[in-house]
């Protein structure tokens, strides 16, 4: 990047564009992530395929992250009722 002394009008575009695109950018790797995981699925490193120790995924981490997306929600809340001036 060759750039100046000052902060300039052009290089506040290239800011909020790349800051613009960033977050899509991610996106788009952790689908293309999730669709390479998917297809090969999650295995250990030797390559051994073994269910014995498997933990299906949707009820186990959806419950798992329900109660604490719960406990979060309830603790904020309690916070923003009782003690307001503690979140500023």
């Amino acid at each position: 990047v060759w750039g100046g002394f000052a902060v300039d009008n052009a290089t506040l575009n290239r800011f909020f564009a790349l800051h613009f695109l960033m977050p899509f950018i991610v996106m788009a790797l952790s689908m293309l992530h999730l669709l390479f995981l998917h297809q090969t699925g999650s295995n250990n490193p030797l390559g051994i395929k073994s269910s014995m120790n498997m933990v299906p995924f949707h009820m186990y981490h959806t419950f798992k992250d329900m109660v604490g997306f719960t406990v979060l929600l309830m603790s904020l809340t309690l916070i923003a009722l009782f003690f307001p001036n503690i979140l500023g």
